[in-house]
């Protein structure tokens, strides 16, 4: 939002400055540059997120210019997001809108642009960055999948009943308005219970993705409403995206009758809008892709969110309430011993006792460690994406010894987790 902020300036070499966004002026500058990089819809998000979006912040949009001509040449920005693994809430830096101009590329102004972006994370003590971005290129900065993103699930038209049955008959469909923002923040969190990890959205978020979203991230979203007038279930449709179907980006729970209701109306509105099928952008364990099963719903893989880990240690720290509950729960109930991940470079020793995280510290180079891992990846492991047994079996220098094998994996199970990419 434009809200006042201490504008940032760095002068680099070959006549190039650093700067952050300082006032409207930039920003239209900023957007309409990257609408230049990946088309018009894209100067309508950037418009949106720092004029309407409540968390964004000025300092948070970044670009570099040429001096000598006035023209933002590379630019990328910080999106800030709320995440929640369990009961522990964690910040999360998006890195966003990373773009160059093409004739100055390959001169290592991103790596410039993601220094800064990283000095942010640390100023901001977030915990986590994420990236929905091309593959493979954000490895250099420090990035791995670790989190599902853009499930490719499809249901045909043709599997879709045109009508609904008895029990689904009772129910009403129509739009969202900001009116209903208490139902759909309720239906929300009670999906969510679903996954260990999920984004969290207060009001003022709600209140943006209903009224303020412009360009490629517009929405709509759609109510199923009872005989008794009560809301009892939303899905939203995107705009945009990855191929020609409709595409479903977000559901809350549903019950059997509540979803045939659901498919009915998308099969109509597929039609109307000249869509061949209809795409589930939603996470596996949702009723919608379960249910789904009944008209033949098909799975045609999917990407990840790229993430990076600002700060170990400290993340390690955050979420000792879950690795505690963890331990309690397992043969190794009061644990008195320390644990050393071990990420090559640097060690880190979780110090356990009577069960409790008392203590992580940083220990630098070491050749201890009750598990060997590469650093990019601790975050798939840390955060549920990858088993211990699954990045062994992909990456030799995964190691641990037999005993140690069963208390990681009571530490760093498999999780469900999916976090919905519309802001």
């Amino acid at each position: 939002m434009l809200t006042p902020t201490t504008p940032y300036t760095r002068h680099l070499e070959n006549g190039l400055i650093l700067k952050s966004v300082r006032d409207k002026a930039d920003a239209e500058r900023l957007a309409l540059f990257n609408g230049q990089i990946f088309g018009e819809g894209v100067t309508g998000m950037t418009r949106s997120l720092i004029y309407n979006h409540p968390h964004t912040r000025l300092e948070h949009w970044l670009y570099i210019e040429d001096e000598a001509t006035g023209q933002i040449i590379s630019a990328l920005s910080l999106i800030p997001w709320l995440w929640r693994c369990e009961d522990v809430l964690l910040k999360s830096g998006e890195m966003g809108v990373v773009g160059t101009l093409p004739e100055y590329r390959k001169r290592g102004l991103i790596r410039t642009l993601v220094t800064r972006h990283r000095e942010l994370l640390r100023e901001g003590d977030y915990d986590l960055s994420n990236i929905q971005g091309n593959p493979y290129f954000y490895r250099q900065f420090g990035y791995e999948y670790a989190i599902p993103l853009e499930a490719n699930y499809h249901l045909e038209r043709h599997n879709l009943p045109d009508a609904p049955g008895e029990a689904a008959a009772a129910f009403q469909v129509r739009r969202a308005t900001p009116s209903d923002i208490p139902a759909l923040m309720e239906l929300y969190d009670e999906a969510a219970k679903q996954l260990d990890i999920s984004a969290v959205r207060d009001a003022a978020t709600w209140q943006y993705q209903l009224e303020g979203v412009k360009g490629d991230t517009e929405s709509e979203f759609w109510l199923v409403i009872d005989a008794q007038g009560v809301t009892v279930g939303y899905w939203r449709i995107a705009f945009h995206g990855f191929g020609a179907g409709l595409i479903v980006c977000e559901s809350s729970r549903l019950t059997v009758p509540v979803a045939e209701a659901v498919v009915v109306k998308l099969k109509a509105l597929a039609v109307e809008r000249g869509k061949p099928d209809i795409r589930l952008n939603l996470p596996a364990n949702s009723d919608l892709i379960q249910l789904g099963k009944i008209w033949h719903v098909h799975h045609e893989g999917a990407y990840a969110w790229q993430i990076q880990i600002v700060d170990v240690a400290r993340l390690l720290r955050k979420i000792a309430p879950v690795l505690e509950r963890r331990i309690a729960a397992s043969p190794f109930s009061g644990l008195d011993e320390h644990v050393i991940i071990n990420l090559y470079r640097e060690a880190f020793d979780l110090h356990f006792s009577h069960g409790k995280l008392v203590s992580v510290t940083a220990l630098g180079f070491s050749e201890r460690g009750e598990i060997n891992i590469p650093p990019l990846l601790l975050a798939p492991l840390l955060l549920g994406y990858r088993s211990r047994e699954e990045l062994s079996h992909m990456y030799p220098d995964v190691s641990c010894w037999p005993r140690a094998k069963v208390l990681v994996d009571v530490l760093f199970p498999k999780m469900e987790s999916f976090i919905y990419s519309g802001y």
